[in-house]
């Protein structure tokens, strides 16, 4: 989604931001990410805010009303939601502003400290009474006949594993960007982060090997987690076809590996 500076929004919902923050002394816009219009950390009389927002007609604004409603439900590694308004035609959202260096998945220290905070992120439960995508639901269409039931499950899931979602300070993991939060297998989230491994510069066995060291994984079926590979697979070849943008094209080769690489004869791929 093309970028645009704060101070192009409109005047009133430029209004609506500075009636929750005070007047805006200092603006540093996000450098990463690619779905929201605005994204900047605003420096406030009341403290540091980290404000994005899309326009209120976008199909894309739907992600982050879904962020919006999780919320009150996320791990303590979620910056807080501070407060959302609908204003000038814009869906504007402030969260905690919180300080920390991407994920860098080829450093095996911010690996391990990933690696441990998703540990954490896997006890939390979907909660009950929010509406959630199920991970049937996502990756159902495009499981083999039969196969999709084995993605159902109660964790709460990230499912958005990129660097620019994780965020490192010392040896604290933030998680942001809860825009697709999902119901379903705790193994989901670890495929999705080897997948991410190996857009990195991971083969596929380093990223399972690493993978591995979730309880998630490890309990899991290996022909179930085949099953979702095959899934996420063709989800990026349709992603890729639509648009074959370099890093798409790069995810749809990434994926196709990995889960070639664990149709390998039992025992090869697994833990």
């Amino acid at each position: 989604m093309p970028r645009i500076d704060f101070t192009d929004l409109p005047a009133s919902a430029r209004q609506a931001v500075t009636l929750h923050t005070g007047p805006v002394r200092t603006i540093s816009p996000a450098q990463a990410g690619r779905n929201s219009a605005v994204a900047a950390v605003l420096a406030t009389a009341s403290g540091p805010v980290f404000v994005k927002g899309i326009p209120s007609d976008h199909p894309q604004v739907v992600s982050q009303q879904r962020e919006v409603i999780i919320a009150p439900h996320l791990p303590s590694l979620a910056p807080r939601l501070l407060w959302h308004e609908e204003v000038g035609g814009w869906s504007l959202v402030a969260w905690e502003a919180v300080a920390g260096c991407h994920a860098d998945y080829r450093v095996p220290a911010d690996l391990h400290l990933v690696q441990a905070a998703m540990g954490d992120v896997q006890g939390v439960q979907a909660p009950q009474g929010v509406q959630l995508k199920t991970a049937v639901e996502r990756w159902g269409p495009y499981a083999d006949e039969g196969a999709a039931a084995a993605f159902d499950g109660d964790v709460l899931l990230h499912t958005e594993w990129a660097p620019d979602n994780v965020l490192v300070a010392g040896r604290q993991v933030r998680l942001v960007d809860w825009a697709w939060p999902t119901r379903g297998a705790g193994w989901i989230d670890p495929y999705l982060w080897a997948l991410r491994l190996m857009e990195a510069g991971h083969s596929a066995a380093s990223a399972v090997a690493w993978a591995c060291e979730l309880t998630s994984w490890r309990d899991g079926d290996p022909a179930e987690i085949l099953s979702f590979g095959v899934a996420v697979a063709r989800v990026w070849h349709e992603v890729a076809s639509a648009d074959p943008s370099g890093w798409k094209l790069h995810m749809a080769l990434q994926a196709a590996e990995l889960r070639a690489y664990l149709a390998l004869e039992p025992g090869q791929a697994g833990c």
